[in-house]
């Protein structure tokens, strides 16, 4: 297990020419990341449209179409492409993944939470499939299925998220089996945990897709045992999954979640 952590750390991968802007400061660290994206509106002129962002990278659309990751911000933390180095729970790092995640030749669908604050996924809401969540995210889908906006590698897609985005990840898998070629949950866990209260299924079907945790030891938002539990349900049921703990984090983004995020994607292609 070990071994395979560290060669996420080290797996080669593919690079495309970046679209990202950096800015140092005078010691020469970045200090802003600027990655440009474009805006649309899903469903509008319902009730239940919503903001996406996305881009592609650099170059030319490979023969199958892009791969794709689908992008969930996590609770009161609105999805930006551009980020500044001092921000609270490593929100720079998402910006970094994204980053990471153009140059490896990912395009990267970033939708909007509801009015920017939370996913409906672990919030009481009765039938899910009646939630604005729902209609937004079946949208998301159809856009990515029917190549609306980008030619879109039908068999690589995946999902990743933050938090209240990590339990929106899992909310993507389980409702849209067969979709997600992998996932990654960062500081989360299952879709209808909401921090240490968490239920989890006994068992998985074999259509949840491979699943990596990235988790803060020091976490007590989410506490780590509910990412462990969930994976542990995985891992008994079959399913290929991964936990990668960052003893100093606490509540966040890991410095280390872009490039251990892409390689995971990277394996399953």
């Amino acid at each position: 297990m070990k071994n395979l952590i560290l060669a996420l750390c080290l797996l080669p991968s593919l690079t495309f020419a970046s679209i990202c802007i950096e800015q140092h400061n005078d010691e020469g660290e970045v200090s802003w990341l600027h990655c440009p994206n474009k805006t649309t509106t899903l469903l509008e002129g319902s009730r239940n449209e919503r903001e996406l962002l996305w881009q592609v990278p650099e170059g030319r659309v490979p023969r199958n179409g892009w791969p794709v990751v689908v992008l969930s911000q996590g609770s009161w933390f609105p999805i930006e492409f551009s980020r500044p180095r001092n921000l609270p729970l490593g929100g720079f790092y998402e910006a970094k993944l994204i980053q990471k995640l153009l140059d490896s030749g990912y395009a990267v669908f970033a939708p909007r939470a509801t009015i920017d604050l939370a996913w409906i996924t672990n919030i009481p809401h009765g039938d899910y499939k009646k939630t604005e969540d729902f209609a937004v995210l079946s949208e998301l889908i159809r856009v990515l299925k029917t190549n609306e906006l980008a030619k879109i590698n039908q068999k690589r897609i995946y999902a990743t998220g933050i938090s209240s985005g990590g339990y929106n990840t899992s909310r993507l898998a389980i409702t849209f089996p067969g979709i997600f070629r992998a996932i990654a949950i960062q500081s989360g866990s299952y879709a209808s945990c909401f921090g240490p209260v968490c239920d989890v299924p006994d068992s998985f079907e074999s259509t949840h897709p491979p699943t990596l945790f990235v988790h803060g030891k020091r976490d007590i938002a989410v506490p780590l045992f509910t990412a462990k539990r969930y994976q542990e349900r995985l891992k008994a049921s079959g399913i290929k999954t991964l936990m990668f703990v960052d003893p100093k984090m606490g509540h966040g983004w890991s410095k280390h979640s872009p490039l251990v995020i892409t390689n995971w994607f990277n394996l399953f292609f």
